[in-house]
């Protein structure tokens, strides 16, 4: 007896969504191709839930209702929205790429004077002249089947694509802004992908926000691909509305002798889950891994990291931590994985939740798979509420209570902050977390 897998609405209407579309999404014969089969196997799996182990602390399946239609292009008044929102990195100098409602805007853009070795262009312009849809070179790390990603790739019509070329380095950061101006709850799928080429360096800034109040879902995939002896600084802020469903995942290769740095905060959004996918291909690479969350209400982000160690000799630190107030929640799940051949590998992960109520919870997965023996690797966690004695501490001094929890959650928090090598970014995060703490008075 055959037994059939009953589609919920969500999965229904994303059909629909995919039957509809996939007519005007851009690329030829050969992207076509690629967005069918994803789509099938998206199909075949359906929204994860929480049997599937990747995702078992963040059941997608029943978490997401419906499926919202998909965001038109944005209009005169969509663009006037978009630029009236709040920047968090305004006068930072950064060169700012807009994407509103999930295209790419130009005139909203800082295209002017693109440094020698810069190239800047829109996706839907790379997949309508049938270029890969996802680079061949970021390693077996990236799960095909992972059904976020599927979709995404079987839906994404725009993004960015940035290209720098060997032995360049990029003075000015690149601010790529995602801006969800609709009331109307709609979806947004959108790729990007970033190489850094050889002894080359660039800092890349991702933020997305969008209204509260608006129940709208976003899909959004990177792919960094890291070239030997080159450095990238990657800063992903998510400020997301209130109501707003928010996926993403990162695709990074990184070669030989390079440096990553990669910095996640989350301070938005209703549900929120950042799947990082790292490859580390090249010998003596060093990455630096961090991620920050602030969360209240009854706010839900997940973080899921796998790094898999394919060369000897290299190093990384992943460090995670989570401020969770109210009836929040927040997941982390690390994977460390080292292959046989990487030799003399050095990786460390820690992950801590600072719990501010008796209805917040946190849930914390750190793992280690070791095929080599002669590696330095360790990984822990831990989950607590503020010391009562630190807090003593300080009002015993004079500060009122209020200030003295404010103080230490802001301490507890700004060793990920200081993770951040651009002195604007780090100011720019200060801000927005100060900001929630003001908000909790």
């Amino acid at each position: 007896m055959g037994v059939a897998i009953r589609k919920t609405k969500a999965e229904l209407g994303l059909a629909d969504l995919y039957q509809g579309a996939r007519r005007y999404l851009p690329g030829g014969e050969e992207i076509t191709a690629v967005r069918a089969a994803a789509f099938d196997r998206f199909n075949t799996v359906g929204l994860p839930h929480r049997r599937v182990e990747a995702w078992r602390y963040t059941d997608l399946r029943t978490q997401m209702k419906e499926a919202k239609r998909l965001a038109s292009l944005p209009d005169d008044a969509a663009k006037a929205r978009a630029r009236e929102a709040k920047d968090l990195f305004a006068g930072a100098g950064f060169r700012k790429l807009a994407i509103v409602d999930g295209a790419f805007v130009p005139e909203l853009s800082d295209l002017a004077d693109l440094e020698p070795g810069l190239t800047i262009q829109p996706m839907a312009d790379a997949l309508a002249a049938d270029k890969p849809l996802l680079s061949q070179r970021l390693g077996p790390v990236v799960p095909d089947d992972d059904p976020a990603l599927a979709l995404n790739t079987a839906l994404a019509a725009n993004g960015v694509v940035i290209l720098v070329a060997p032995g360049t380095a990029l003075s000015r950061p690149i601010h790529v802004a995602f801006v969800t101006t609709n009331w109307v709850a709609t979806s947004m799928f959108t790729r990007s992908q970033v190489n850094i080429g050889a002894g080359a360096s660039a800092t890349i800034v991702e933020s997305h926000q969008g209204p509260d109040g608006s129940d709208y879902q976003v899909n959004t995939a990177m792919q960094l691909v890291v070239g030997d002896e080159a450095r990238i600084d990657h800063i992903k802020v998510v400020s997301e509305g209130t109501s707003a469903l928010h996926i993403s995942s990162l695709l990074a290769n990184i070669g030989a002798r390079a440096t990553f740095n990669q910095l996640g905060f989350v301070a938005g959004g209703s549900l929120v889950r950042n799947q990082l996918f790292v490859h580390i291909a090249g010998e003596g690479t060093i990455a630096d891994i961090r991620g920050g969350s602030l969360l209240s209400g009854t706010q839900h982000a997940d973080t899921t990291l796998a790094i898999e160690h394919a060369a000897e000799n290299c190093q990384s630190r992943e460090t995670f931590k989570a401020v969770v107030g109210d009836s929040a929640r927040a997941v982390f799940q690390g994977k460390i994985t080292v292959n046989p051949g990487a030799q003399k590998t050095d990786a460390k992960m820690m992950s801590r939740a600072l719990l501010l109520s008796d209805e917040a919870e946190a849930d914390s997965k750190p793992e280690l798979e070791i095929f080599a023996d002669d590696v330095q690797c360790g990984h822990g966690t831990t989950t607590g509420a503020i010391d009562d004695e630190l807090l003593f501490y300080l009002m015993a001094r004079g500060i009122p209570p209020k200030e003295a929890r404010a103080l230490l959650i802001q301490a507890f928090i700004g060793e990920i902050i200081e993770g951040a090598a651009n002195e604007s970014v780090r100011t720019a995060l200060t801000e927005a977390m100060l900001g929630w703490l003001g908000q909790r008075e």
